[in-house]
């Protein structure tokens, strides 16, 4: 449980104050939004069953005496009324096999409560929490980047959505999406019309540990016995489901020659929550404050400028990445994730989400306000 508020400041200030904050709440976001097109609309006939089995995750399961239900659409309005608990959703999507480059989401709108995806039996993401810990996300926007490593292109793809509903309305109720500048209606296979092709993709195989030890971001940290895990993906899919705390990654690379002597930018994507990050023992960058989140920092891109003496050409270099999580999800969780030149970075930043948003300066007043 987090710990109370207490107010750090005079009720006066918080009066004074009090209307300048309102006008920040009501103003028009200065985030650019990410540019997504839709691509496959998932509206339509899903299989539907009431229950709770793992093995309906597996793309081989066959579902044909399952219900038919129209997504979206609450479960109770489709013949099961006044159902609360579990149900499980699939559907067979066909991925164009020329699709290899693209950068894919899958938009599943508002689910009440509780969901976990996953696509052709690998888990992907999920929002809220199951019981016993039951929390709910009804109000969110269930949207996942789809890797390719879990996808079959020019063939059938199986999405099957765990589903938890406390009360009232359950399943996968649709709603306009919030992120913007997207088309149609969710759920949808949708396109980054604007992607960052980094000019160097680091290995999707890094090595993990839970923990906390500073002595993990020197070149002579040995470990061979870390698990192995993708990056990006949340830790939670790669078996740390409900771990909330430290945990760090680390990888080796060696510099492509073509970008020998360029300004680069190291980019990691999106991390849950906040994050350190050392090239060869050093530190070139950080989002966020250890051991504590402010609520926002999950939605920022990670861009760190390298300095170009930090970095080993035809040698090893070390990245090892410091992340704390506070609450549900954790981890390295969205790409691309890379070297790119600082000139194909500048080009494409106007088209993403900056870091001056209206929610940010309100949660920067609110952490003054408290402590």
């Amino acid at each position: 449980m987090p710990a109370p508020l207490v107010l750090r400041r005079s009720p006066r200030v918080l009066f004074t104050l009090l209307p300048a904050l309102m006008l920040l709440m009501g103003a028009g976001s200065s985030v650019t939004a990410q540019q997504l097109h839709r691509l496959i609309d998932l509206r339509g006939e899903w299989r539907f069953e009431i229950g709770d089995d793992q093995h309906w995750a597996d793309p081989a399961f066959n579902d044909d005496k399952w219900a038919t239900l129209h997504v979206p659409g609450a479960w109770e309005e489709q013949g099961f009324p006044g159902y609360d608990g579990y149900g499980w959703y699939r559907k067979s999507v066909v991925i164009p096999a020329d699709w290899g480059e693209k950068q894919l989401y899958l938009d599943l709108g508002k689910i009440d409560d509780v969901d976990e995806v996953y696509v052709n039996g690998h888990f992907i993401g999920f929002m809220g929490q199951f019981p016993p810990h039951f929390i709910t996300a009804y109000s969110q926007d269930a949207r996942y980047q789809l890797p390719q490593y879990c996808l079959r292109l020019g063939a059938p793809n199986v999405i099957a959505v765990r589903v938890y509903d406390d009360q009232q309305a359950g399943g996968m109720l649709g709603g306009a999406s919030d992120a913007g500048n997207i088309e149609g209606t969710v759920p949808a296979i949708l396109e980054d019309i604007h992607p960052l092709v980094v000019d160097q993709p680091l290995p999707p195989m890094w090595k993990f540990s839970v923990g906390d030890d500073m002595a993990w971001k020197s070149v002579q940290c040995n470990d061979a016995g870390w698990e192995d895990v993708r990056v990006p993906a949340y830790w939670e899919t790669q078996g740390h489901k409900d771990y909330d705390g430290y945990g760090w990654y680390r990888v080796k690379f060696r510099l492509s020659p073509s970008l020998d002597s360029r300004h680069l930018i190291l980019f990691l994507g999106k991390i849950d929550d906040v994050d350190e990050v050392y090239l060869n023992g050093e530190r070139i960058g950080k989002t966020g404050r250890m051991g504590r989140s402010e609520a926002y920092e999950y939605k920022l891109w990670r861009a760190y400028t390298i300095p170009p003496e930090k970095l080993l050409v035809d040698r090893d270099n070390v990245i090892a990445v410091r992340v704390y999580d506070a609450f549900l999800h954790g981890g390295i969780y969205r790409g691309p994730v890379g070297i790119v030149s600082r000139e194909k970075y500048v080009a494409w930043e106007p088209y993403q989400e900056r870091r001056g948003s209206p929610k940010g300066t309100i949660q920067r007043f609110l952490n003054w306000l408290f402590e």
